[in-house]
């Protein structure tokens, strides 16, 4: 019997000292969380970057379609050249660059629209072309 309650208590002693979680592990365990949010926090970022850029990139996208559209539009034979004028899309302003050259037939000129950001004029955001027949 002095065998068995000697076992029982052993037992015991290595229960209760295996019961919880050591500091060390406890803090292994919150640098592996820690790291797993950082991480997930970049991604985050980096999808809300991406998501605004695909933003000002559709913003430009229209403005230089619209100014295409407008040319087409107008049914007038655009004057060689070029022209600059505002072409903003709902908070974000925008410059459009509108370039008239001539083609080698002298039935058609070829309209190219570049689209920048205002704060950012050196970054161009599109660029769009298109061969307009002369109307007359």
């Amino acid at each position: 019997m002095a065998l068995a309650t000697f076992l029982s208590n052993e037992m015991r002693l290595n229960y209760s000292r295996q019961s919880g979680f050591t500091l060390l592990e406890v803090l292994v365990a919150l640098v592996i969380v820690g790291t797993a949010l950082g991480a997930s926090l970049r991604a985050v970022g980096s999808l809300t970057q991406n998501s605004n850029d695909l933003r000002v990139s559709l913003m430009a996208t229209w403005s230089a379609e619209n100014s295409l559209a407008q040319i087409r539009l107008s049914r007038q034979w655009p004057p060689l050249g070029d022209s600059g004028f505002e072409c903003n899309q709902a908070d974000l302003h925008l410059q459009c660059e509108q370039h008239v050259i001539a083609t080698p037939n002298p039935s058609f000129r070829r309209v190219e629209v570049q689209v920048f950001e205002n704060n950012k004029p050196d970054r161009r955001i599109i660029k769009l072309t298109q061969v307009v027949p002369n109307a007359l």
